[in-house]
């Protein structure tokens, strides 16, 4: 296992493809990871590879470092998960007070099967978007989850496993900002783009901060970011 390599859990969205310039900015060989859950914005996992093909002619450095990428079929998730991502229901907010749009389990399982496969990879690093600061309320998005997960894995596979979270502490305007000093404008009109967040699949409807339908809290949450990006960097 080496010290010099990532996998990346990218989804396809606004954070894991910061996460993945955050990785290859870091690491000699980053590998990238995306789930199938029957999640109804489902359309993120297409752009995700035009995402990859347009970072490889981005930077010759990044694509020099960018190796294997893989899709996991987890739609049993889906099929046990009655929640606004994986069936047509509206978004709301359940008797528990946590958004429907939580769906139970997810990052632990998608940290499982990644973990799973970096053992085989002989890969030390797995990296994932999760954060505290604009994390919808989702439980597994925490750090205390985030670092009882390590603990487990590393336990249970007799392994050192590195779970890093770079946008834990960060808000989305400083995710757009951290995007924007790994690679760039190029890098941050990529992620507007050809990278996806809006829960409702909506790839008709273009913004100034990407596609999407601009009402759900995914569009929200990734307008807000831009327009305070934009204000801090004028």
């Amino acid at each position: 296992m080496t010290d010099t390599s990532a996998l990346v859990l990218f989804s396809g969205g606004q954070d894991s493809a910061t996460c993945l310039a955050w990785a290859l900015d870091r690491f000699d060989r980053v590998e990238t990871i995306g789930f199938d859950y029957g999640q109804r914005h489902r359309v993120e996992l297409d752009v995700r590879l035009k995402f990859l093909d347009q970072l490889r002619s981005l930077s010759a450095p990044w694509a020099a470092k960018l190796g294997e990428d893989r899709v996991l079929d987890l739609t049993s998730l889906g099929g046990i998960s009655d929640t606004a991502l994986t069936t047509g229901a509206a978004i709301a907010f359940a008797e528990s007070g946590l958004p429907n749009t939580f769906v139970p389990g997810r990052n632990l399982l998608f940290l499982t099967y990644a973990s799973a496969v970096a053992y085989r990879r002989e890969i030390k690093h797995l990296v994932t978007g999760v954060c505290e600061t604009d994390f919808s309320g989702y439980p597994d998005c925490r750090d205390d989850t985030i670092k009882a997960l390590q603990v487990a894995l590393n336990l249970g596979m007799e392994k050192r496993f590195v779970i890093d979270t770079p946008l834990m502490w960060i808000d989305k305007a400083q995710t757009w900002a951290l995007a924007h000093s790994l690679g760039g404008q190029a890098l941050v009109d990529l992620i507007i783009e050809h990278t996806h967040t809006c829960y409702q699949g909506d790839r008709e409807h273009r913004h100034a901060w990407g596609f999407g339908c601009g009402a759900c809290p995914a569009c929200e949450l990734r307008a807000g970011g831009y327009a305070g990006w934009l204000e801090s960097a004028a």
